[in-house]
């Protein structure tokens, strides 16, 4: 008779009554698993939805966050797997996880945490931005931690029960463990990598001593947001670049397109709160239209004392141009001039005569499908956010055919920045998230504010020299308010250049004349030592 420490052979005969002892790991279902595994397992998963709901409402915003997120999600799995004994951790861990943070991340406000909308190419990239960089960043790695805790379970199984040490897994298993595993870890080791800022270079391609390049975090209105600070020197002038959207991040653009401007000014590019790398100060119930008015008036002061100058220079474009002039209207005492690119007089009206321009459009081209979106959504203000994405798609068909100036192109592609500029250096991983980010979360935000503004009633003159650069393919309903409010605007000094081969983005298509502009009109005329 064999003892009772003779393991049974494994091939025992049919009818034997001997089952492998990880068996019931392989073959459970969930309702013959132990209530309180389960209990422990659910309990586990949902403290740290709650936990991760209450910290990192909008998913992870930081390049710490998506580590720590990560970290969690692993360790939340691990935990399920070796409570609950069996591989079904890699399923319930995860969908109680993202049941209780969706819970208690209710109130949050935007299109990345609002409802799905999987109808507008928006509703799309909202999802994906939100909810799917949660699940890569989050849920990814817990099954992945719950099927080493698996593993490790039913090894232990072995262990205790037999003290046998034979594998416990397949070799595709173990193929797709390994290969899980090396994605997770190159996955945070490029979340961990930082941003890196240009040096500002001479003609012989070296960097210039005594050059100024920077990436910079400041509070503004008690909020961090993130400055590029560049020039060939500190004693030049300072010009602010105040990018479009509202949400638009220009680090990488204004640094590739407006280089040349910094051998002769220190050019700042500014992430407004929300956008770009200063997304993660992103509050909707305090990110109003004067506060952002006042965060750019505060980071004038800052510019001025760091740089010991009495005055700036700005340049606003597009949504950028509005916010520029409500500043220069409040504090003229703090810039020496303005220049605003594509500006924006109305986004009301601006927003009427393009919705009636794209309809004409349609109509006379028998394009039925977008008349008919356009008949649906009525003329705007639209109801909803997500109708302006779907418009604004179509604005090309307006702008007519042109070729932009050769300069613009050649250095738009020996920047390889890429769309939306998500390969510039200036941004960390999660930076190139949030980019994308605040072009639909901040636009919710900001965009519906900015209905009542006209500036041709609001903003009848401007105590600083203004100079507006507008190309000749701008759309109707920017092109012909822009120089509505210009011929009724009274200011020191005022000059308009309407520029062929330019649409709305006329400072970066023309930088060349920009840099001239500057350096022979607006200088000599503003900066007390040129």
């Amino acid at each position: 008779m064999a003892s009772d420490n003779t393991l049974p052979h494994r091939s025992s005969p049919p009818g034997s009554a001997w089952q492998h002892p990880s068996a019931h790991i392989v073959k459970a279902r969930v309702w013959t698993l132990p209530p309180i595994r389960l209990t422990a397992a659910m309990t586990c998963a949902a403290l740290t939805g709650a936990v991760m709901g209450v910290v990192m409402p909008r998913g992870p915003v930081t390049s710490s966050d998506a580590l720590v997120l990560m970290l969690a999600g692993f360790a939340t799995g691990l935990a399920a797997a070796l409570s609950l004994g069996s591989r079904w951790a890699m399923v319930i861990a995860p969908i109680i996880h993202l049941l209780v943070f969706e819970l208690v991340r209710l109130d949050e406000i935007g299109p990345t945490v609002d409802g799905i909308h999987l109808d507008t190419t928006f509703g799309i990239m909202a999802v994906v931005l939100g909810r799917g960089v949660y699940v890569a960043l989050g849920l990814l790695p817990m099954i992945l931690g719950a099927a080493y805790g698996a593993g490790l379970s039913r090894w232990l199984t072995y262990q205790r029960d037999y003290r046998a040490k034979r594998g416990v897994s397949s070799p595709l298993r173990r193929a797709l463990g390994g290969v899980s595993t090396l994605g997770i870890l190159t996955l945070a080791i490029r979340i961990a990598q930082p941003a890196r800022v240009a040096p500002v270079n001479g003609p012989d391609g070296q960097r210039i001593q005594g050059s100024i390049s920077e990436l910079v975090e400041v509070n503004l209105g008690g909020h961090k947001q993130w400055l590029q600070i560049r020039g060939a020197s500190a004693n030049l002038p300072v010009l602010l670049y105040i990018s479009g959207g509202p949400g638009q991040s220009d680090l990488a653009f204004s640094r590739v397109l407006l280089e040349e401007l910094t051998q002769d000014f220190l050019l700042v590019g500014w992430d407004q709160r929300g956008n770009g790398k200063s997304y993660p100060s992103l509050d909707p119930e305090s990110l109003t239209l004067e506060r952002a008015v006042a965060d750019t008036i505060e980071l004038a002061d800052y510019l001025r004392e760091r740089f010991d100058e009495n005055r700036i220079y700005v340049i606003g474009e597009s949504w950028g141009s509005t916010l520029g002039v409500l500043a220069l209207q409040q504090a003229p005492d703090r810039f020496y001039a303005y220049i605003g690119s594509g500006q924006m007089v109305s986004q009301r009206v601006t927003d009427q005569m393009i919705y009636d321009d794209l309809l004409a459009w349609a109509e006379a081209k028998g394009d039925e499908e977008l008349a008919d979106m356009l008949r649906n959504a009525g003329p705007p203000p639209y109801d909803s956010t997500w109708t302006y994405g779907e418009v604004m798609m179509h604005y090309d068909k307006l702008a007519g055919d042109y070729d932009p100036p050769q300069a613009y192109i050649d250095r738009g592609e020996a920047g390889d920045v890429g769309p939306w500029g998500l390969m510039g250096s200036e941004y960390t991983a999660m930076d190139k998230v949030n980019v994308l980010r605040g072009l639909v979360d901040t636009f919710f935000v900001m965009y519906p504010q900015l209905q009542d503004i006209d500036f041709r009633t609001d903003v009848p003159a401007l105590d600083v020299p203004v100079y507006l650069m507008m190309g000749e393919h701008e759309l109707r309903g920017r092109l012909e308010l822009a120089e509505e409010w210009f011929s009724m605007l009274k200011a020191p000094h005022k000059k308009l250049y309407i520029l062929e081969n330019a649409g709305h983005a006329a400072a970066f298509e023309h930088a060349d004349l920009l840099h001239e502009i500057l350096l022979n009109e607006i200088l000599p005329s503003t900066y007390p030592m040129a």
